[in-house]
């Protein structure tokens, strides 16, 4: 961050008076007004020295050439909710004198906590002093830390400047996300998850497909008849692992939850689409998010080449996903039918006939399907006199799914997104021991 110099000006320095220089400045005044209407010259030279006090606090304190630079680490970057972030704080001394006293404040979100000040009493020239502070937040979110803000004091305590530097940083608060087992999902193959097949590069001379030359392939490569048609460097191709793709569909429909806060059905949710996708992801996935607006994250076109890249994307996504006014899945049906193959795996609110009858048809553009159906009315308090119907509307719904090719996980509040995944394995029987759902009995393949 730049450096901060104080300007002059003894405007400026009037406006930094604290109450004790005003007080002071206006007993001076009032001293010198009676010793004028008096006739007292030794109260006149007590009102003079009143008033110069405060006046040479705030002269000597704008002609002080205070050179610092700050700087701000965040310990982690992303933090889940409910967990703590420290802040570290640096402030450098790069003038030739020493400062005075000094008064640091960060400006933070009353979310993330009250605002922290420190007093730094001296810092010796080319020194510097470190700080810290912890922040938490119980919603997700991007928060703005900053600017530092700097205040200059006299000895005396007649004047305070303030400073402000222009930096900021952003602390995103993601979802928690849970550890999930690993296993066999619906609609895996050979050249998906862990497998070790191969898309083998054509190597004949005539349909050979070439590159652009990076810095660090071998020279053995270099293909010349493509590098002279191209008059650039181009080598060949090298054998491409298959990638398994997956699909992560989040209902984001505000019509489609129930409750509010933390506890809310939407927050399960995507704390529960984080946990999915940063296990798949773990798990060798290509993966991406889709929500019921068509947003689709990373974005066509976007490539992401490491497994710290597609899930920092994921969890900086989910932690600014917000209600959406929608009423269906349209948006989302149009973004898969570009290219919907791979493993499916979709968290719901409540739904209707006609979103379930457009998410069958969307099993049929993905290799597999899983579906944690939300049973909203646990959320709000209703799910007892749901439990009591013979044939509740979210049983057939679930039997719909089904039918369709859908592995659901009918889901209520208090479940754990761990359990219910392992209810998702192929291999397994249904209502594996240890699931907290009262529909565990019927988890069907």
């Amino acid at each position: 961050m730049p450096g901060s110099e104080n300007p002059s000006g003894l405007r400026t320095g009037l406006r930094g008076l604290t109450t004790r220089g005003r007080s002071f400045l206006a007993a001076g005044a009032t001293a010198a007004l009676c010793a004028f209407l008096f006739g007292q010259d030794a109260l006149l030279r007590i009102g003079v020295l009143l008033a110069a006090l405060p006046l040479a606090s705030a002269m000597l304190l704008l002609r002080t050439r205070y050179r610092v630079a700050s700087g701000r680490r965040l310990s982690p970057h992303r933090a889940a909710a409910g967990q703590e972030a420290r802040v570290h704080l640096r402030l450098d001394n790069v003038s030739r004198v020493p400062t005075g006293l000094l008064l640091l404040e960060d400006k933070v979100p009353y979310v993330l906590g009250p605002r922290p000040r420190f007093v730094l009493d001296r810092v010796e020239p080319r020194g510097f002093r470190e700080v810290s502070y912890r922040v938490r937040s119980d919603l997700r979110g991007r928060y703005p830390l900053g600017p530092l803000q700097l205040r200059l004091s006299d000895p005396f305590g007649m004047c305070e400047l303030t400073r402000a530097f222009a930096a900021s940083d952003v602390l995103t608060v993601v979802p928690q996300v849970q550890s999930l087992p690993p296993v066999r999902l619906p609609g895996e193959w050979s050249g998906q998850g862990e497998s070790s097949s191969h898309a083998l590069a054509l190597a004949g001379d005539d349909d050979v497909i070439p590159r652009e030359y990076r810095h660090g392939d071998d020279l053995r490569r270099v293909h010349w008849k493509s590098t002279a048609r191209y008059g650039e460097l181009m080598v060949r191709r090298e054998e491409q692992p298959l990638k398994a793709k997956a699909t992560v569909l989040l209902d984001t429909r505000e019509i489609g939850h129930r409750g509010s806060g933390p506890a809310s059905s939407f927050e399960w949710a995507v704390s529960c689409a984080a946990s999915v996708g940063v296990h798949l992801a773990e798990r060798g996935y290509q993966i991406r998010l889709l929500t019921d607006t068509g947003h689709l994250t990373p974005a066509p076109g976007i490539g992401v080449s490491t497994v710290g890249e597609a899930t920092g994307l994921l969890l900086d996504s989910l932690a600014v996903v917000e209600h959406s006014d929608g009423g269906g899945f349209s948006r989302a049906e149009e973004a898969l039918r570009l290219g919907g193959e791979g493993l499916l795996v979709a968290v719901l609110g409540e739904l209707d006939e006609e979103q379930v009858t457009r998410l069958a048809r969307l099993r049929r553009r993905s290799a597999g399907a899983v579906a944690f159906l939300l049973d909203t009315g646990s959320w709000s308090g209703l799910g007892t006199l749901m439990a009591d119907g013979s044939a509740s509307e979210l049983d057939e719904q679930i039997k719909r799914l089904r039918l369709a090719g859908w592995t659901v996980l009918p889901t209520r509040a208090g479940d754990s997104v761990a359990q219910l995944w392992r209810s998702a394995d192929r291999t397994e029987g249904p209502g594996r021991a240890g699931s907290s759902s009262p529909y565990r009995d019927e988890v069907g393949r």
